[in-house]
């Protein structure tokens, strides 16, 4: 058997455990038991997250050990989250699951609010403070200092390690790269030394250079995607309500074949749409919780909202966005998928701006995306063998973000992708095992408010 026939048997057995009923089951059960334990927080605190995330902006914040601050936290997380999925992955799930997925994929959702929640919590809390006075924090701190097994948290630093690569650079390089080429009739690999040059200059600067970065064209790009949807939503304003319709629905009764699609099961809405869910805003994959770990924050529990708001704001704003777009112009009937579908959206309202649109949302989603998950990398390597490799391990990302560009490595990146979703395992274990120490952080915030 040849290696890439190995990689490939590998990667179909993972693939198949880790989308499969069993780690969304896990993931979806520890959501709903955190929700359960901090008494429906996400429902209780949704109010007072706003006014201590987003509109905290426009009063003094309080700071505390950090080394960056709690927006340009999110906003890494943020630029780490929002992602080709947001398009294209929506698109997939009302294409497999009818127009009820969007349902399922809010209510997967809001339990993934309570388990981002958590995750931020614990990865402030037990963050370590390195020799040189850098603070460094996520699911393998936690794991060793919290739950006191080196164990887990190596698997955890070793799955992350090697799923960057995938899922943070190959993947995300070869969207931008075929996006560009589609649209502007760019050659692939010069798209990708163009990316290479510019992450680079981001990159090499650390986490200090990558908040600012992010800081800036997180909002930049969540604006441009959010008003572009708007105007194709307002274009077809007239078929809100029966979108709305459609949703509430389908998510309990299914839907029949119609035009292009081949109709849905109760079951198959569930299952694409709580899929989408729980891997459009990584909660429960603890990877985010590594960069909000580096905020100046007075209290745990301070952060930890910003990972709430940071799951809603993906899910509930910027997928249902693309969700509405799709059903309200009706192209989800059309037979098309993934990204064309999307595509096809915002071309039947905007013709041929729309796809220039899609296009350019794909190319800042998908480049945040890489120097945001150059960062978790980077920390999962650090962990592992010290700081001496942090320098090598920049610079291979950065050759290797031409490679994807121009397809290389697919059998890699495929693995890697895969290995994306196994890092939930030690996380997930980690946040049931401390879920005892994130209630009594919780109610320690409480008291002193």
């Amino acid at each position: 058997m040849h290696g890439s026939d190995v990689l490939e048997t590998i990667n179909s057995f993972l693939n198949e455990f880790v989308g499969g009923p069993i780690m969304i089951a896990a993931v979806l059960l520890t959501g709903l038991f955190l929700t359960l334990r901090t008494n429906w927080m996400q429902f209780r605190c949704f109010a007072y997250m706003w006014r201590e995330t987003i509109l905290s902006l426009f009063r003094q914040q309080k700071s505390g050990k950090g080394e960056i601050s709690p927006f340009q936290a999110l906003t890494t997380a943020l630029a780490a989250t929002i992602g080709t999925g947001n398009m294209a992955g929506v698109a997939t799930a009302i294409m497999l699951g009818g127009p009820g997925a969007i349902f399922w994929m809010w209510f997967s959702g809001c339990l993934g609010m309570v388990t981002k929640y958590a995750e931020v919590v614990l990865a402030v809390h037990f963050r370590h403070t390195r020799p040189d006075g850098t603070v460094v924090g996520g699911p393998m701190y936690f794991l060793e200092y919290g739950l006191h097994s080196r164990v887990l948290a190596v698997f955890f630093a070793a799955f992350g390690a090697l799923a960057a690569f995938g899922i943070g650079n190959l993947v995300q390089s070869n969207s931008v790269a075929s996006a560009v080429e589609e649209a502007f009739n760019f050659a692939p690999f010069l798209t990708g030394l163009t990316m290479a040059a510019v992450a680079a200059l981001v990159i090499i600067g650390g986490i200090y250079r990558i908040a600012a970065f992010t800081e800036k064209l997180v909002p930049i790009m969540a604006f441009f995607y959010i008003i572009s949807a708007l105007i194709v939503i307002y274009i077809f304003r007239e078929q809100i309500p029966l979108a709305f319709s459609q949703i509430f629905h389908n998510a309990f009764a299914g839907r029949a074949a119609v035009g292009g699609f081949t109709g849905a099961t109760l079951q198959q809405a569930f299952r694409y749409g709580v899929a989408r869910g729980v891997f459009t805003n990584e909660a429960g994959l603890g990877s985010a919780s590594i960069a909000h770990a580096a905020a100046r924050t007075d209290h745990p529990v301070r952060q930890g909202l910003w990972g709430m708001f940071e799951v809603f704001f993906d899910t509930h704003i910027m997928c249902t966005l693309t969700a509405l777009t799709i059903l309200t112009t009706g192209t989800w009937t059309v037979g098309l998928d993934g990204a064309a579908l999307t595509t096809a959206t915002f071309n039947k309202a905007l013709p041929q701006l729309g796809g220039y649109i899609v296009a350019t949302s794909i190319v800042f989603f998908a480049f945040s995306t890489i120097i945001s998950w150059s960062y978790y990398g980077e920390k999962c390597i650090e962990y592992l063998f010290g700081h001496r490799p942090v320098l090598f391990y920049r610079l291979l990302w950065i050759v290797l973000i031409p490679v994807g560009a121009v397809g290389g490595l697919q059998k890699v990146w495929q693995l890697a992708d895969t290995l994306n979703g196994l890092m939930a395992i030690p996380n997930l274990i980690g946040l049931l095992c401390l879920s005892g120490a994130i209630i009594k952080l919780t109610q320690d915030f409480w008291q002193k408010k």
